[in-house]
């Protein structure tokens, strides 16, 4: 009989615990169209960025600012998977394991390694893979919803070059305190988000580290890093940020500076100039390429792909061979990609090819793209300033209306997202 009455009381504690829990962890603090956020994934995300700031020394907001800042980059990014789901942007476990793959290479370990690694740092490995999951479906909707639509002619090419003639390639590292103004704001809105980034420079003046008032106060994705943009070269940034930038001391911190997206403060944290000429050991390559898909496994590709790499060692013409199988646009030229600079191809294309000798047949190489057969047909040094020049123009130009266009892409997205906040509720 006691052990009746203890057995049940036991279990009686323990629903009502799991119980506590369940609606702790399930309360929900916002409504992001048909979705939820709980309180567990913003609790649970909101330690990561405790983790983060601490680890860089930098002091933390006030639990409310941050609590709120934290979920809307939560919000954001709900927004964006959700869109992306609507037009079938997925990523297959396959896909996943491979990008884990290369990431635990890069970090110089094995793939049991770094899972170890990243448990002993206190990360589940079935979070990490989720995490990295989101990361690369929101890198392929930003390619597909702003980056492929941005073009850069020729015309913008030459205007840069021209306006920067004689000029040393400017790279500045910055930090920023953003803080954003929605579309079609009132004057009202426009003057109390002025006045939120004026409090903000207050403050630096008062000698609070810029990192802490860029945790506290900044709307900026980088906000959590302290604010740091990292190195930026002269032609990404938009020219009026650019001549300001010009003009100032390591260090100093500019006035409040207006943009399309909202206010900005900016700290010029270093800069530096490279003005060497470019000589570059270029590889003459052709390849033929398989892809693989839904319809087509690796396996399948590779055994079709040694089939006609036989065919080539036994005495048939690569560029033939090339013509008629390979599923790369290269093909009409049998295969031929033309004259490449080092780190103009995927790591794997490029590491095979640096290992060819001219003339010489690869083994089967795997990349994001497919399997390749590749062949180096010679090799050069060449000067490539003026290439790389233009090159790094057109990536720059690129840069700066890809971010433009992908921040008026967010704001217009999180404007027509229906969104509910029930912070206030706890």
């Amino acid at each position: 009989m006691f052990h009746s009455i203890l057995l049940a009381t036991l279990l009686a504690t323990s629903v009502a615990t799991v119980q506590a829990q369940v609606q702790t962890m399930d309360r929900v603090v916002a409504v992001v169209n048909r979705g939820v956020i709980t309180e567990g994934e913003l609790d649970s995300r909101i330690a990561s960025v405790k983790k983060n700031l601490q680890g860089k020394d930098v002091k933390l907001p006030p639990e409310e600012i941050l609590r709120q800042q934290v979920l809307e980059r939560i919000v954001m990014e709900q927004i964006q998977l959700q869109y992306a789901a609507g037009v079938g942007i997925k990523v297959d476990d396959a896909q996943l394991e491979r990008a884990i793959t290369r990431i635990a290479e890069q970090n110089k370990m094995s793939l049991p390694q770094f899972r170890t690694k990243l448990q002993e740092s206190g990360l589940t490995w079935r979070a990490f893979r989720e995490d990295i999951r989101n990361e690369i479906i929101l890198s392929r909707l930003r390619e597909r919803e702003v980056d492929n639509k941005v073009q850069v002619t020729d015309a913008e090419v030459d205007d840069y070059l021209k306006l920067n003639a004689g000029k040393t390639d400017q790279q500045f590292q910055i930090s920023q305190i953003l803080v954003g103004v929605p579309e079609n704001a009132s004057p009202d809105q426009i003057q109390a988000r002025r006045a939120r980034l004026v409090a903000a420079r207050q403050e630096l003046a008062d000698g609070k580290a810029f990192a802490s008032v860029a945790a506290q106060y900044s709307d900026g994705k980088e906000a959590t890093a302290g604010g740091s943009l990292g190195w930026r070269s002269a032609g990404s940034l938009p020219p009026a940020f650019l001549e300001i930038l010009q003009h100032m001391e390591v260090g100093q911190i500019t006035d409040i500076v207006r943009s399309p997206i909202g206010f900005h403060l900016f700290r010029l944290d270093d800069s530096r100039t490279n003005d060497k000429r470019a000589v570059v050991q270029q590889t003459h390559t052709r390849h033929i390429l398989i892809k693989t898909n839904e319809l087509v496994s690796e396996a399948d590709a590779r055994q079709k792909l040694q089939q006609l790499r036989d065919r080539i060692t036994s005495g048939a013409k690569f560029d033939e061979i090339a013509r008629a199988f390979s599923e790369d646009t290269s093909a009409a030229s049998g295969g031929d990609l033309g004259w490449i600079n080092p780190g103009e191809t995927v790591p794997e294309f490029e590491q095979a090819t640096n290992a060819l000798k001219p003339g010489e047949l690869s083994p089967i190489v795997r990349s994001p793209f497919g399997v390749h057969l590749i062949q180096v047909i010679e090799r050069r040094n060449q000067d490539v300033t003026e290439q790389r020049e233009r090159f790094q123009a057109r990536m720059d130009i690129k840069q700066r209306k890809s971010e433009e266009a992908y921040d008026d892409w967010l704001r217009q997205a999180r404007d027509r997202a229906y969104v509910d906040i029930r912070l206030k509720d706890e």
